[in-house]
């Protein structure tokens, strides 16, 4: 089988590696734009929903280098906040913000709401553009709530006050191999797997 090159959209190295898993079961090999040579502008994510913005990025990429490009849009979505911060989670305090103050702030904004009115899901949402105009769309979703304080050091994001259904600990609780089988891009890759599968 002829190996093909596809270019990951992140910058995220753990991403990448996530991806890469299930992509080069299918003769692919995941590089990274940087690896790619490609201009380091961002891709304007404009759009309303994690579908829209997943799409932008992987198929302005693959535009500039005319190969497979694969894209993650991924956010937390809090129902008592009607399931804001969504595609602006990574910037829910402020554009120049960092992980921990988004996190300062959801408990801010939760504070004094019971456990029961806390829930919450991660979403995730993987997007494969062929220069041909194929695209492949998968969407992986995880619900849970949100704790009252933050416990836990691995993961990233949200993960030390998101604590998956079924489980008394947070995400940044689990060894990442666990987190791994559970998550939102956990789903959302298996659901790549199967796309891939069925196009062969």
């Amino acid at each position: 089988m002829e190996r093909k090159t596809i270019i990951a959209a992140t910058r995220n190295k753990h991403k990448i590696v996530e991806i890469d898993a299930i992509t080069k079961k299918f003769g692919m090999d995941i590089i990274s734009r940087d690896e790619a040579g490609l201009p380091k502008d961002e891709v304007e994510e404009d759009g309303t929903t994690f579908e829209e913005n997943s799409y932008k990025k992987a198929y302005e990429i693959m535009k500039i280098s005319n190969r497979i490009t694969i894209a993650d849009d991924s956010g937390i979505c809090v129902d008592y906040l009607d399931g804001a911060p969504g595609i602006y989670s990574a910037r829910y305090a402020g554009e120049e913000c960092d992980d921990a103050a988004n996190r300062l702030k959801m408990l801010a904004e939760l504070e004094g709401v019971p456990a029961e009115k806390r829930g919450a899901k991660y979403v995730c949402v993987i997007t494969m553009v062929f220069p041909d105009g194929e695209t492949l769309v998968a969407r992986g979703e995880c619900r849970g709530h949100i704790g009252f304080e933050e416990i836990g050091t691995n993961g990233f994001g949200y993960d030390s006050i998101f604590i998956p259904e079924g489980y008394d600990i947070t995400f940044a609780e689990f060894e990442p191999e666990d987190k791994n089988k559970i998550s939102h891009r956990a789903e959302a890759l298996i659901k790549l797997e199967e796309l891939l599968k069925e196009r062969k």
